[in-house]
């Protein structure tokens, strides 16, 4: 029978650490969550990107950030970024963006011919891999990656998800 107690007693030891433990992760979920919600996906608001000069697809050499009015950074091994290039792509035409004025700078270590097409029509397209000297200039940190940008090329919003940009304003 003080076997059994015993027994019962360590149990339910074991299931309140368990349940301090749990609630313990999940403090620090929240806290995680709260971070990433404010976090930027490179340059903050305010800052300019560093000089670069890029080679698009097309074979036109593209020195910026002046001159540019949007910057968009997807990557081949990103399963979110696919379903952000709609977004992107509309956001574009809304904002009547010329192609030229518009960035789109694809990550990846193969072929990227999928993103290329789709995005050729609306951006100037880039390939360089993870880490390239665009990505650099925009101190990126994850894909998919959005800046809006003014005739100074100076970041006036930015995004991991184009939905989250502001009204896009043609001037």
């Amino acid at each position: 029978m003080t076997l059994l107690a015993a027994a019962v007693i360590f149990v339910g030891c074991l299931c309140l650490l368990d349940l301090l433990l749990t609630f313990g992760v999940l403090r620090r979920l929240r806290e995680h969550a709260e971070l990433l919600a404010g976090a930027a996906p490179g340059l903050a608001v305010g800052e300019r990107p560093a000089n670069f000069v890029a080679v698009s697809t097309a074979g036109q050499t593209i020195s910026g950030p002046s001159g540019l009015r949007m910057a968009a950074f997807f990557s081949s091994s990103c399963s979110v970024c696919p379903g952000k290039v709609a977004p992107f792509l509309n956001y574009v035409a809304t904002a009547g963006f010329s192609p030229d004025g518009v960035l789109a700078v694809v990550a990846t270590e193969t072929e990227a011919s999928d993103y290329v097409a789709d995005l050729s029509g609306a951006a100037s397209v880039c390939v360089e891999p993870q880490g390239g000297s665009v990505g650099n200039a925009f101190q990126l940190k994850g894909f998919p990656s959005f800046f809006l940008l003014n005739a100074d090329g100076v970041i006036v919003a930015s995004a991991f998800d184009p939905d989250s940009l502001p009204e896009p304003v043609t001037a």
